[in-house]
């Protein structure tokens, strides 16, 4: 009874002192730590047969998509208009080329290339590097020691060029703008999961189709069903992942790019070689004049043949500029203009094929290799599309806007290989909905050009964004990106859109829907952690508990996981009040993303220490990319930790040696800076070391800071150095626990009912079937403590 009433006295005195609101530093800048050493990482520069072999692989993954188009772009644009002259057949073919020459070739290969992560693509790519050069995060946790980190680091805008700096802090200070940005590339991204459900449906169907004119009674029926037995099989066969069967990629599509160039030339040969006319512009304004509105309309088809385009920077991170460039330039632009022409000149002596003009034109004998080779390419666009898919999904949740899925990886060698159960499933189910309801590929045809169009427009902005904020770009020069290459986009996206009605809704409601989940999700999240940094408990309060923490210290370490950079969370508050104890060690650990691809492993982690020694608190933040992959076991991962720390209160113990004047001392061969020039107030003493595993200090050889170079004393001599590593030895002996908080997220009273709307119901039901933080490492569940706690948004 003594003692319940003594717990209860306790806890009683605990939670009142809880309560209080003193005063709190929310300076996100007095953790920055820096290295002491920046490392730079230049790709080696490959040899011209090197390279030449990776353009060869760019082919099994880059084209698939766009290298199947020939299979219905002509299909879908004489829908609308009717072959009945030569201009009807030029013209179309003359748009289609030019299409090709300007989006593809002109705007992506010479232009949007460039415009790369430190060699990664694509849309967050592009709004990774804008956030590097402005603060334009809605997650307010960026750190001055992000900056240190060798692939973070950039030529930031001169004094002189003021245009390029009042962009930056209009970014910087207006939300709006924020907000904005950030929809912009969610809405880019959902598009781009549209993409993998359209591409394999779209592809799959228009091979398949194939077979209505060559076997008697194969009729739409017939197609469907083969279609959605292939896309259950190509879904079915994810878990393996592709890393297997990958090698085999590259030679199907060059056999096929070669297939659609012989194929042409023989056509152009034989039937009409005078479509090579079609190279005169004048034609695309015969077609307009001779057929008006219905000459807009085919547009929609048109914009088919650049499908994938986008492919050419999203997978820029497995390759490299100039392999791309070389296998667009030296093969498939010619093999597609030579495909086009030879179905044009086909369809010069033969215009009633127009419907099924590319099995059509295939030479008798060799219709059945050529279908088998067609299957295997869709197959192949739909795989590449498919783990985009992925690979985008996984860069949302590194950036904050996905809720955390279970990932696979299925490959050791290459980390760019995974598998998202969840995410299959459901492409897989709305591909099979989307064969079965739309049952023709002029329909998808519909709902796939806006999807492509949308994308462009979205890389596009951003891409003018960085040329006049990053690149410097003369303002004219920079104006004529948008003015040139939107404004097409525009006319073929207003095509598009006039079929909403025909199937263009379906890739709106796909991109709302993910637009929503991602949206909602980063909403929320963003709305936690600003309630976690004004709950969190001030550095006062924690002086006045003393090193006991207001309770029973027992051996052990306890790894706290939270979000906050800075400051001890209000979590940590709920652990005092629950727990009748707690251990002698407390590390708090946050895993933060930061805007760049990837961080080496020797620039992951911060550490620094939490209040005075005796109180035997830590703080860890390891950093990771939106590429880096988290697969860590937790062994390795507490040992990486202690290894660490024990480094860092070595490295600690030097430099207060060398701040009291005692003699030269000698360290590891670890070359860190000693502090960091922000800190201030109290905790301007505080040290930071970024956490290195035994691997990276063996590299490091003999290299040392300046500051330390005369040093020759033993550090190991320093009695409350040894005390302090003698107690934590036996705290890691005692075991690592996990502590958890189980967070229930809800909007305050006074708010809008729109609000409660997203936090209490959408927000909520993502978090609760979400995949659990401590899921990412494989910990026992006996080794895990959970607290739950609300936070008021």
């Amino acid at each position: 009874m003594e003692e319940e009433g003594y717990r209860e006295g306790r806890g009683g005195s605990l939670r009142r002192r809880l309560v209080k609101k003193p005063r709190r530093l929310d300076s996100f800048d007095v953790e920055a730590m820096s290295p002491y050493e920046s490392h730079t990482h230049h790709a080696k520069d490959l040899s011209i047969w090197a390279t030449i072999g990776m353009a060869f692989q760019t082919l099994g993954v880059v084209y698939g998509d766009v290298g199947t188009s020939p299979l219905y772009v002509f299909d879908d644009v004489f829908s609308k208009v009717p072959t009945k002259t030569e201009i009807d057949i030029l013209g179309a073919l003359s748009l289609v080329m030019y299409t090709i020459a300007l989006i593809p070739f002109g705007k992506y290969v010479f232009i949007v290339l460039k415009a790369n992560d430190n060699g990664e693509g694509g849309t967050f790519a592009l709004y990774s590097l804008i956030c590097r050069y402005a603060n334009v995060n809605l997650l307010p946790n960026r750190q001055r020691a992000d900056e240190h980190i060798s692939s973070f680091k950039l030529k930031l805008p001169t004094p002189e060029l003021e245009r390029a700096l009042n962009i930056k802090e209009v970014l910087e200070r207006k939300s709006s703008l924020k907000t904005l940005l950030l929809l912009l590339v969610l809405m880019g991204t959902s598009m781009i999961i549209g993409d993998g459900i359209l591409t394999p449906a779209m592809s799959v169907m228009s091979a398949v189709s194939g077979l209505q004119g060559q076997i008697q009674g194969f009729n739409t029926n017939a197609v469907v069903i083969v279609s959605i037995v292939i896309l259950i099989g190509l879904f079915s066969i994810q878990s393996f992942g592709t890393g297997k069967v990958g090698f085999l990629f590259a030679p199907v599509l060059a056999l096929w790019f070669f297939s659609l160039g012989t194929i042409g030339i023989y056509n152009i040969i034989k039937y009409d070689w005078t479509v090579l006319r079609a190279f005169n512009p004048a034609y695309i304004y015969f077609f307009f004049q001779k057929n008006g509105v219905k000459a807009w309309s085919a547009l929609g088809g048109c914009v088919l043949c650049i499908t994938g385009a986008e492919a050419m920077f999203a997978d820029l991170g497995h390759f490299s500029v100039r392999s791309i460039q070389i296998a667009f330039t030296f093969l498939v632009f010619p093999c597609l203009l030579l495909a086009y022409m030879g179905q044009s000149a086909f369809l010069m002596k033969y215009p009633s094929t127009a419907e099924r003009i590319f099995y059509a034109s295939i030479p008798d004998g060799l219709f059945w290799p050529v279908f088998v080779v067609a299957t295997l390419a869709a197959v192949i666009a739909s795989q590449a599309m498919i783990s985009a898919t992925f690979s985008c999904i996984k860069q949302s949740m590194a950036l904050g806007c996905f809720p955390r899925l279970k990932i696979i990886h299925t490959s050791k060698r290459r980390m760019g290989q995974i598998y998202i159960p969840v995410i299959n499933w459901f492409l897989m189910i709305m591909c099979i909905v989307v064969v079965a309801s739309f049952r023709h590929t002029n329909d998808i045809a519909n709902a796939y050009g806006i999807a492509e169009v949308g994308v462009m427009l979205v890389s596009t902005t951003l891409v003018t964004l960085v040329m006049v904020l990053i690149w410097q770009t003369n303002i004219f020069l920079a104006l004529c990106f948008p003015l040139v290459f939107g404004s097409v986009e525009l006319i073929y996206l207003s095509a598009v859109l006039a079929k909403i009605k025909e199937g263009g809704w379906l890739p709106l409601v796909f991109a709302t829907f993910f637009l929503s989940i991602m949206y909602t999700w980063n909403y929320g999240s963003v709305l936690k952690y600003r309630s976690e940094v004004r709950e969190k408990i001030s550095m006062d309060f924690m002086y006045e508990l003393g090193s006991t923490l207001g309770t029973v210290r027992v051996p052990g370490i306890g790894l706290l996981f939270n979000e906050l950079v800075q400051g001890v969370p209000s979590i940590f508050g709920q652990f005092l009040l629950s727990l009748p104890a707690i251990h002698s060690t407390i590390v708090f650990v946050c895993i933060k993303y930061v805007p760049v691809p990837v961080v080496p492993q020797e620039e992951r982690f911060l550490f620094r220490r939490v209040c005075h020694k005796d109180y035997h608190m830590f703080r860890c933040i390891a950093r990771y990319g939106y590429k880096d992959i988290r697969k860590e076991d937790h062994h390795a991962f507490e040992q990486l930790l202690v290894e660490s720390l024990e480094k860092f209160l070595r490295r600690e113990a030097q430099d207060l040696a060398l701040e009291t004047g005692i003699a030269d001392m000698e360290f590891d061969s670890v070359s860190v800076r000693s502090r960091d020039d922000g800190l201030q107030g109290s905790e301007a003493g505080d040290l930071h070391v970024p956490l290195l595993n035994a691997r990276n200090i063996e590299e490091a050889g003999t290299s040392t800071s300046p500051e330390l170079a005369t040093s020759n004393l033993p550090v190991d001599e320093d009695p409350s150095l040894e005390y302090e590593l003698s107690a934590l030895r036996e705290a890691m002996d005692s075991g690592f626990t996990y502590l958890l908080a189980h967070g229930d997220v809800r909007a305050r009273k006074e708010s809008w009912f729109l609000k409660k709307l997203v936090i209490n119901y959408f927000y909520a039901f993502l978090r609760r079937n979400c995949r659990a933080g401590a899921a990412n490492m494989s910990v026992p569940h006996m080794n895990i403590m959970q607290v739950g706690m609300t936070y008021m948004v």
